[in-house]
């Protein structure tokens, strides 16, 4: 199938299409006339690719770990026991990244709610 058929059948623009071949994570083959041609698995790739990256993986770690992805019903496991390690670093990282964004979050609370408060006395002396 050309990409426009992968990209109805997926939901998935071309252009990201096009951003997964170069990250290395579909390798269509190349027609004499430089057309790609997918296979009927790349259509359960792209499915796959988007629940990695819907997980917060970057590309760079799903090329790694997409050849050792296997599905289980509607979710992926890791068919890799050293995969399943990697995932593991990266959800670390990821609750990480969550603590220092909340903690970001309260401070913004902290100054809007400040500036209310300074916003409500100006107002009683204007």
């Amino acid at each position: 199938m050309f990409i426009g058929e992968l990209s109805r059948r997926t939901g998935v623009s071309t252009r990201s299409l096009r951003y997964y071949e170069q990250q290395g994570l579909l390798r269509p083959r190349r027609r004499a006339s430089g057309y790609r041609e997918f296979d009927e698995s790349d259509v359960a790739t792209v499915r796959r690719v988007r629940i990695l990256l819907a997980a917060g993986l970057n590309t760079d770690l799903i090329r790694e770990v997409l050849p050792c992805m296997t599905d289980k019903g509607t979710i992926l496991a890791p068919a890799c026991e050293e995969m399943a390690q990697d995932l593991k670093d990266e959800r670390e990282r990821l609750g990480r990244s969550i603590e220092h964004l909340q903690a970001a979050h309260a401070m913004l609370d902290s100054i809007i709610h400040a500036g209310e408060s300074v916003t409500v006395r100006a107002g009683y002396e204007g």
